[in-house]
């Protein structure tokens, strides 16, 4: 499954939002893996997704193969879209 998302994260999927981003996509069982400017990064290794560099309002390709794929596509997009109030935030 695959999926463009606009990021809208205030300072991207940088430090604190990868960490999240990153314990998100290790819930899953799926393989998850992100896309920007043809560089791909696994979903579930932090060293990865930050070394795309993934600033807010930037367009990625989130993709998912396994058998939650829907599931974390739409968990993902909802955290990367900003449209979700992260218990995470709260600490």
């Amino acid at each position: 499954m695959e999926r463009n998302v606009v990021v809208q994260l205030q300072h991207g999927l940088q430090a604190r939002h990868a960490n999240q981003f990153v314990q998100k996509s290790s819930a899953f069982n799926s393989e998850i893996s992100i896309i920007k400017n043809g560089r791909m990064a696994a979903g579930k290794g932090i060293i990865g997704v930050m070394a795309l560099v993934i600033r807010k309002g930037e367009e990625i390709t989130l993709l998912a193969n396994g058998s939650d794929e829907e599931a974390a596509i739409i968990a993902l997009e909802s955290f990367l879209s900003d449209r979700e109030l992260n218990a995470l935030d709260l600490h």
